[in-house]
């Protein structure tokens, strides 16, 4: 009897503690419900189609509510409730980061948080670690709780920005509902959950505390400055005869830098020939990995996306055979043609019945795009001299624009002589006509219908005449979005 006193002691410990620790996650999760209404690209001067939806949430320090940037994306209105609670309290986002799929939310009413419990932070758990999923998922209005363990740390795109970070897989069942929600290990919030893989089972993800505490450190100063990109295109140097070339010792390190984004972190301190052997003192190897935890490897973006904007960090290059120092400053991600974005209405404008806007992901999921407008998404760098792709939309049918009625999705390159590398050249151009006229030059392209020009002309006094009368055909307030009213 005395033998397994010992061990009765511990098993009633353990199911106590297991209860205090279950009762405070349930009073830190709550749930969250949206009215979203996302931008109409097609029709740009339109709002979107509403609608809504739920997802969840955690409570931590300060009376604020951590979430999935997703979920508060194009919000028009949010409420909360906690576990047990009937009553929806009014809330509003405070701070939304939608690249690392974070946002902080406030409730109007502080009387809300009575009763909650503001989760502790974890650290980063290792595979194979047992964590508990905690959110609303469908099926239900009530918590619910999924365990599993974790199957892989590494680098993934998050699906909301397009933006590979770091996350934590897992095989606890994670569904349309939990996004937001919090993940424990042993009581303590190792991330919150936020994709799961379509088509696979058991792949669910999760937003890690590095990412998490990166996000709140971000807004202390009462803005969001967003997640630093390097802005380079690379390639790996496993080829003998690549590294032999490069002047590289038999090491197994460095990168080759093929390409650097205009205004990205690096554009003024590597060169495209440079290969990037270090930053900060970690060793990059050749397949572009670093050491990450004992005999683990992950993705060297991860050194660039822990960072804040305008920290600085010291790197190693060899350029032309020699090694040389370098100090990068970090900045915001710089793309030719942005990914997703939200919280923001289009930029549009338009002339005699063509609609301008710059290229995004959303404009080609809205109007579609042939082979080589969808390749300056996936491959274009900005710049200096170009850093939006300005296309024609497409054109509101009248017997003025008789003729280009068939144009969709072509890239602006010059219009009246001007240079557009960006929507505000293109609105400027318009000022000046040569000759009484407009001049409009795209790039050459296989465009929907029969259409394979390359210049359209437009009479300039008969387009400024006829706008009014376009416009009031469909239904357009404006010929141009607010961004571009402004002085």
């Amino acid at each position: 009897m005395t033998r397994f006193f010992p061990l009765l002691l511990l098993i009633l410990a353990i199911p106590a503690s297991a209860a205090s620790n279950d009762r405070d996650m349930r009073r830190a999760t709550v749930q969250i419900h949206f009215t979203a209404s996302a931008p109409d690209y097609a029709q740009p001067w339109q709002p979107g189609r509403q609608g809504g939806g739920t997802g969840s949430g955690v409570v931590i320090d300060g009376h604020r509510i951590l979430t999935n940037g997703h979920v508060v994306a194009n919000a028009a209105y949010l409420s909360v409730r906690k576990s047990g609670d009937i009553r929806k309290y009014p809330a509003h986002v405070a701070f939304v980061g939608h690249d690392g799929e974070t946002a902080v939310i406030t409730v109007d009413d502080d009387s809300f948080f009575t009763g909650t419990v503001a989760a502790k932070f974890g650290g980063l758990p290792y595979q194979r670690d047992k964590v508990a999923v905690y959110g609303y998922p469908i099926g239900g209005t009530d918590l619910s709780v999924t365990e599993g363990i974790v199957s892989r740390v590494g680098v993934t795109v998050y699906a909301h920005s397009a933006r590979a970070l770091l996350a934590v897989q897992t095989d606890a069942a994670i569904n349309p509902g939990n996004s937001g929600g919090p993940v424990f290990q042993d009581g303590k919030l190792v991330g919150i959950a936020f994709q799961h893989s379509v088509g696979a089972q058991n792949i669910g993800y999760v937003v890690p505390m590095p990412i998490i505490e990166r996000f709140l450190k971000d807004i202390k100063d009462g803005r969001y400055d967003g997640i630093p990109d390097l802005g380079i295109w690379w390639q790996s140097t496993e080829n003998d005869s690549l590294r032999k070339s490069l002047g590289l010792p038999k090491d197994n390190s460095g990168v080759l830098v093929t390409k650097v984004a205009y205004g990205a972190s690096a554009w003024d301190a590597l060169k495209e020939g440079d290969t990037l052997v270090r930053i900060s003192g970690v060793k990059i190897g050749e397949d572009g990995t670093i050491p990450f935890r004992d005999d683990e490897r992950i993705d060297f973006s991860d050194l660039i996306s822990r960072r804040q904007v305008g920290e600085k960090l010291d790197a190693t290059v060899v350029r032309d055979g020699k090694e040389q120092s370098v100090k990068i400053t970090m900045r915001p991600s710089a793309d030719l043609v942005p990914g997703p974005r939200y919280d923001s209405k289009p930029s549009y404008f338009i002339a005699g019945g063509l609609v301008f806007m710059p290229l995004s992901d959303e404009l080609i999921a809205a109007r579609g795009a042939g082979f080589r407008v969808r390749s300056l998404s996936a491959d274009g760098m900005p710049t200096p001299e170009r850093t939006e792709v300005v296309v024609l939309s497409h054109v509101l049918a009248h017997d003025f624009n008789r003729g280009y009625h068939s144009w969709s999705m072509a890239p602006v390159t010059r219009v009246n002589g001007r240079l557009i590398g960006k929507l505000t050249d293109l609105v400027e151009a318009f000022k000046t006509p040569i000759n009484g006229r407009h001049e409009i030059e795209c790039e050459h392209y296989s465009g929907y219908g029969d259409n394979k020009g390359t210049r359209i002309v437009l009479d300039a006094d008969a387009a400024a005449k006829i706008l009014p009368a376009i416009l009031a055909r469909y239904g357009v307030p404006s010929d141009r979005s607010e961004d571009l009213k402004k002085p």
